[in-house]
């Protein structure tokens, strides 16, 4: 069964999407194209050694927007959401993976300490 909207297409109404599109872009690249940069954010100062993991997770979680906002913008077919959508579930797998090896990089540096320079 497939649900028609008003124009006919099964994605809805473009403008929704464009939204949905601009807000995630103003809300989720900015920190960690900065983190990539080199910027670390106040509140995660402590939290440094997986700094980069944590960037690429969020880019990921972007990702997920771009692979299932645009096919949906360009009004594609039923078949094509629904392989960007398992794009989409793609990227959310890689985005937990990286976030779980960002904390583990976090707590094994965490439990080595701080580093003494070295006398000699």
């Amino acid at each position: 069964m497939v649900i028609a909207y008003e124009g006919g297409g099964v994605n809805g109404d473009p403008l929704y999407h464009w939204i949905a599109l601009a807000v995630s872009t103003v809300l989720m690249l900015p920190v960690p194209v900065a983190i990539l940069a080199g910027w670390t954010p106040p509140w995660m100062r402590k939290r440094q050694a997986g700094m980069r993991l944590r960037a690429y997770g969020i880019l990921c979680f972007y990702a997920i927007m771009l692979v299932n906002g645009i096919p949906r913008i360009a009004d594609a077919s039923f078949e094509t959401v629904m392989v960007c959508m398992n794009v989409g579930l793609g990227f959310t797998a890689v985005a937990g993976v990286l976030f779980l090896l960002s904390a583990r990089k976090d707590s094994v540096a965490r439990a080595a300490g701080p580093v003494e320079p070295r006398e000699g």
